[in-house]
């Protein structure tokens, strides 16, 4: 690829900017440099909050082309995570993003006894500010063009002292189960696992991506930073999060790789928005959507040609109706799309294939520096992950625990050797999930070892399966399945608030606030419809007898949900623990 080539763009404005690979390397350099000007010392910590935005990437790969440690923290974390992870870490630097993130780090400063500088990239609201410990980014810059002048060398002899081995990246963990623990990702983790990607990705110079995940997950990293090296494909960022869709539009990207909760939303979206449409138009896609899923019947899972007529008709299907909605979404130069960070419901694959998006589902960590087993090529079964990646082992232990091993596999959890012990046996990684592989070694992810249920009947029931047949409603956004030592399962609602809003405005049904809205007959009566439409595809001791419907949505900042929207379901049990008791002792829910 040439230097002039743009490797990443961003909007600004209202207006998209270029930006080539040499001015790329150049913005690294004067960032490594910078930070050597700052005294930065090889495995020192140098920690980064802010969106998706270019200098995330300048200076995760400056950190660590002078031997530093990049600790990527969410920006949705609240002043106390952000202090711990800070101390935690060791980091002597910090960069913000904004007045925002920067008013977190002042508050707990004084519990970081290491921290000695903070660099802040937008100063809107700043330019009055002063404090001798935080610094602009231009002046930093400042700092690593003058020390270019005066040691032009040093940059290279750092970074031709590194060692493979030597740690890269410091990825906190959610923290779903306790204090986040920061799993330590080596250079030759991180290479590795780039270059084994292109083979399940199939990805070039000549694909584009857009970058609207968290920066601190390893699955944007991977996306954004390490790939793209790799690849050599362009990375485009969001203005912001309100207008992922929007730009989405804009770039029409070929290559996408989100999470399941994303592409249900999509997924629901298409549904409501066909309930407003002509009654010809609603014709014309319920018939084509059922051309399309005989199409991927017929296709997925198998390598037997798909029948000439079916073809034809799929094909008629795609010209008339989906090749224009895939347009309306920014989807229809999509060659490769990926789900990732959680399972995804079958039915929601398959909803996929029907339009013409080829949709596959990848299954790893942040311990094993993001995937283990993905789909490749056409042999996509719905049902599963697929295969493992190139160079990776995977095998299921005799508890049904899924264990990986390979190259990709951590160096541990930094400070935390006892953790590492019990995560690490034998260089195999215990991955904490329950599955099993099919004779052609594709592997099905059951559920969390410690999330599966067991009735007091002793029927053992993993409740993820249940969960994502119901999230395939667009009417629920997430559902908690309950059941553990109990006589028969229950669960907890959370609805999508946009499409049962617009259903209640449909029905005209009177309601105030979010709280009321759940409460209405109306919607309860809703609810219950979709999970009896679940209940009829599942054995007898999985149906779901009574629920509730919560009267709040699940937030990040009430510790509910996960930065990447996984639900923290023992923390969901807790908060709720009244109205699950109040199920089961006949005070509380909806029988089904």
């Amino acid at each position: 690829m040439s230097p002039q080539a743009p490797a990443l763009r961003r909007k600004r404005f209202g207006l998209w900017e270029d930006i080539s690979w040499e001015s790329y390397a150049e913005a690294v350099r004067t960032v490594g440099n910078a930070f050597l000007a700052l005294g930065l010392e090889p495995g020192q910590g140098v920690s980064f909050i802010a969106e998706n935005i270019p200098e995330w990437l300048f200076g995760d790969l400056g950190i660590q082309s002078v031997g530093g440690v990049t600790v990527g923290i969410y920006t949705t974390n609240s002043a106390s995570e952000v202090g711990y992870i800070l101390d935690h870490s060791g980091s002597r630097f910090f960069v913000v993003e904004n007045e925002e993130q920067l008013d977190k780090a002042l508050e707990v400063r004084d519990q970081v006894p290491g921290l000695e500088k903070i660099i802040v990239i937008d100063l809107e609201g700043l330019r009055h500010f002063s404090d001798e410990m935080v610094i602009s980014w231009e002046e930093f810059l400042d700092l690593g063009r003058k020390l270019a002048e005066r040691s032009p060398g040093l940059f290279g002899e750092r970074l031709e002292a590194l060692r493979p081995e030597d740690t890269a990246l410091l990825i906190y963990t959610s923290g779903t189960t306790g204090p986040p623990k920061g799993a330590m990702l080596s250079h030759a983790n991180v290479v590795w696992t780039s270059h084994s990607c292109l083979v399940p990705f199939e990805v070039s110079d000549k694909d584009e991506a857009i970058s609207f995940l968290p920066m601190s997950h390893i699955a944007e990293r991977m996306l954004s930073v390490y790939l793209p090296l790799v690849a050599g494909y362009r990375v485009n960022f969001v203005e912001n999060t309100d207008t992922v869709t929007q730009n989405m539009v804009e770039v029409s990207p070929t290559f996408m790789l989100s999470v399941p909760r994303i592409w249900e939303k999509y997924h629901s979206a298409i549904f409501i928005r066909m309930q407003d449409s002509t009654w010809f138009k609603r014709l014309c896609f319920g018939a084509a959507l059922a051309a399309g899923r005989r199409f991927a019947q017929a296709r997925l899972n198998t390598d037997r040609p798909v029948p000439a007529g079916l073809r034809l008709v799929f094909s008629l299907a795609q010209l008339l109706v989906f090749k224009k909605l895939r347009e309306r979404l920014g989807f229809e130069r999509l060659k490769m799309a990926v789900s990732a960070a959680a399972p995804i419901s079958p039915d929601v694959l398959r909803f996929y294939h029907s339009i013409g998006v080829p949709l596959r589902q990848l299954y790893g960590q942040t311990e094993d520096c993001g995937p283990a087993t993905c789909h490749r090529g056409d042999l996509i079964d719905p049902t599963n992950t697929g295969p493992p990646i190139p160079g990776v082992e995977v095998r299921i232990a005799e508890d049904g625990e899924i264990l990986v091993k390979g190259p990709n596999v951590f160096q541990g959890y930094w400070r935390n050797p006892t953790a590492t012990a019990e995560t690490v046996v034998d260089g195999w990684l215990r991955t904490g999930d329950v599955g099993e592989l099919d004779q052609r070694g594709f592997l099905r992810i059951t559920d969390r070892k410690k999330d599966l249920i067991i009735t007091s009947g002793g029927k053992n029931i993993a409740p993820q399966n249940i969960e994502n047949q119901l999230k395939f409603s667009p009417y629920i956004n997430d559902a908690v399945v309950i059941g553990d030592a109990r006589k028969f399962l229950t669960a907890l609602i959370i609805i999508d608030e946009d499409n049962v809003v617009k259903y209640a405005q449909d029905h005209k049904i009177q309601y105030t606030t979010y709280a009321s809205l759940t409460r209405t007959k109306e919607v309860q009566k809703l609810v219950a419809g979709e999970i009896q439409a679940v209940n009829k595809d599942l054995a007898r001791v999985e149906t779901i007898k009574k629920f509730v419907i919560l009267p709040k949505k699940l937030m990040e900042e009430d510790g509910e949900v996960t930065p990447t929207m996984k639900v923290k379901r023992r923390f969901i049990n807790e908060t709720f623990a009244d109205l699950i008791e109040g199920m089961y002792r006949g005070r509380e829910g909806i029988n089904v």
